[in-house]
């Protein structure tokens, strides 16, 4: 019983310490969990700078659909394998649309944190 109130401070002070010093990330990704959108594999890699877009069927376009007039993004992939450097996209949510025809498979990307500018 003497030891319980130096094991809840040692817990206290770990999870303190792990939450103060984690690497929090600069992007985050909200997939579309619909059954049909399920052919297509939409992830961050580790560093949460790149969008690897996977599929066996052939992606043929991927756009961004935000308020802004301009497009960010409007690339013809035409491949079953993509990745897009997440420095092309502006800080906020960015909605992104892959086509594979006939499907149109949308997700969110948030940009937390700006990437730099270096290989636009």
């Amino acid at each position: 019983m003497k030891y319980f109130p130096r094991l809840i401070f040692t817990v206290l002070i770990v999870g303190l310490t792990n939450s103060a010093f984690s690497q929090n990330g600069v992007a985050t990704i909200r997939k579309n969990t619909n059954v049909i959108a399920s052919g297509l594999y939409h992830d961050l890699n580790k560093t949460k700078d790149t969008l690897i877009l996977k599929s066996d069927k052939k992606i043929n376009y991927l756009y961004t659909a935000n308020t802004t007039e301009e497009k960010e993004v409007n690339v013809r992939v035409d491949s079953t394998f993509y990745k897009l450097p997440l420095n092309r996209l502006t800080k906020g949510r960015n909605v992104l649309v892959a086509i594979q025809s006939p499907l149109r498979i949308v997700f969110v990307i948030d940009v937390i944190k700006e990437y730099p500018i270096t290989s636009r």
